[in-house]
């Protein structure tokens, strides 16, 4: 089973992107939360895969966070849902709007997502709401950013693909990181490269 990929975008549009990891091709299938924040053609991404195997198809489905990921097997687990409905409600719903509304059993929130009438919005709200494990039941909303711990090897990742040293890439990183730790992926890439170059 994959259960991650690191790579460049080769492809992407709304619900799909193709990222080439070592020169292979992966279609992944992601929710419009997740394909919001990828970069464009050429940049480097990092996603959760939930493999979906049917006797027809294999599928991959593409998370920008655990939660995200979380959030759709657990939708799949509740009987009726597939994960192309699965992957419409966490494309029409934020991942803490859907959880405030499970918990509160919101089903006239639910029913405001495409595809989603009223019977599968009571299953959900039914099913999932003894489901959401403790870290998801808190009033918070769960943060979409990544630690400084993936951000950081994220980072790692992508330099050592472009073929500079470990040693050399964390020293560049750590630099880039203390002097501005929060920038967007991209362009901490750009800054971390242009400290390499010095």
């Amino acid at each position: 089973m994959i259960a991650r990929l690191k790579g460049t975008i080769v492809e992407k549009s709304p619900n799909r992107v193709v990222v080439d990891v070592a020169g292979v091709g992966y279609d992944v299938i992601v929710p419009l939360s997740t394909f919001y924040g990828l970069g464009e053609s050429g940049a480097s991404v990092s996603l959760r895969v939930h493999t979906h195997v049917r006797e027809d198809v294999i599928a991959l489905y593409g998370f920008a966070t655990p939660v995200e990921q979380d959030l759709f097997e657990r939708l799949i687990a509740v009987n009726g849902i597939g994960p192309k409905l699965a992957l419409a409600v966490l494309s029409g719903i934020e991942p803490a709007d859907l959880i405030r509304a499970v918990r509160t059993s919101d089903v006239a929130r639910l029913t405001k997502i495409p595809g989603v009438g009223k019977k599968t919005a009571e299953r959900i709200g039914l099913e999932l709401k003894d489901r959401l494990p403790a870290s998801l039941q808190r009033g918070d909303a769960p943060t979409a950013a990544p630690t400084d711990d993936d951000r950081r090897s994220d980072l790692i990742s992508a330099l050592l693909n472009l073929g500079y040293h470990r040693q050399t890439a964390e020293k560049a990183i750590d630099k880039v990181l203390k002097a501005a730790p929060d920038l967007a992926f991209e362009e901490a890439v750009r800054r971390v490269l242009r400290e390499m170059i010095r």
